[in-house]
């Protein structure tokens, strides 16, 4: 894997600049997998931090990384969606327990993006943070069973100022570590995402009182952030 990211990397185009942060080059060739020779699929399976709620899915951090690094993205975001619990009757359909199956079982990354919802729906419940942890124990071994060469990584939710949000975090945090998951922590006062700044959230959200998505120029802000976690999945 090491040789086809240095020629990757060789291959690069010129840099192109995206927000405040971030300088990163696109490529201009396709990254292979080491189990089929195939390019490199990576899956995104989540809730609208990966559908992009209102904005096109190209606008998110996780679509660009896909193409700085030459792989064939896939995108099963479904807004509204949560790990733990099924939210069909409310238009937002199943659970994740259920939804990874849409994923290609040929996938070399998978990146779980979710918990927002469930951190809404748990608030200070024990027992349905206890189901939430039940629940992300056994995602990872169905997906790990459906996507057998897959690497996973799980990127959490933003620092958000409600009750759930912590014991969710927390919680994915310890089901990583446990199942050997690489995890991205967004859940600090030291994420580049300032969720809990009023005009932070004006320039880099959807909208000023939106807690979860990503405009165009907060997925570039954190696109360094994200690429960097992603290529540690492709070593």
């Amino acid at each position: 894997m090491k040789n086809i990211l240095t020629t990757l990397l060789a291959m690069m185009m010129p840099i192109l600049t995206f927000g405040q942060t971030s300088h990163i080059s696109y490529g201009d060739t396709l990254a292979t997998s080491i189990y089929t020779g195939q390019t490199i699929i990576i899956s995104v399976l989540g809730d609208s931090y990966v559908r992009n709620h209102k904005r096109p899915y190209e606008e998110t951090w996780h679509y660009k990384v896909a193409t700085i690094n030459g792989l064939d993205y896939r995108n099963h975001g479904r807004n509204g969606g949560c790990v733990a619990f099924d939210r069909s009757k409310e238009g937002f359909g199943p659970s994740l327990l259920v939804r990874y199956q849409e994923m290609d079982p040929n996938s070399d990354i998978v990146v779980i993006i979710a918990g927002h919802n469930d951190a809404v729906k748990i608030g200070e419940d024990k027992d349905k943070l206890s189901q939430f942890k039940d629940s992300a124990l056994l995602l990872i071994d169905k997906i790990r069973t459906h996507c057998p060469n897959a690497r996973i990584g799980w990127v959490s939710p933003w620092w958000v100022d409600h009750a759930g949000f912590g014991p969710v975090c927390k919680v994915i945090k310890e089901v990583c570590k446990k199942k050997k998951v690489a995890f991205l922590n967004n859940y600090s006062k030291k994420s580049i995402i300032k969720v809990r700044d009023a005009d932070f959230r004006k320039n880099y959200f959807q909208s000023p009182t939106d807690n979860a998505h990503l405009n165009a120029k907060g997925h570039d802000l954190f696109l360094e952030v994200g690429n960097k976690f992603v290529k540690k999945l492709m070593k």
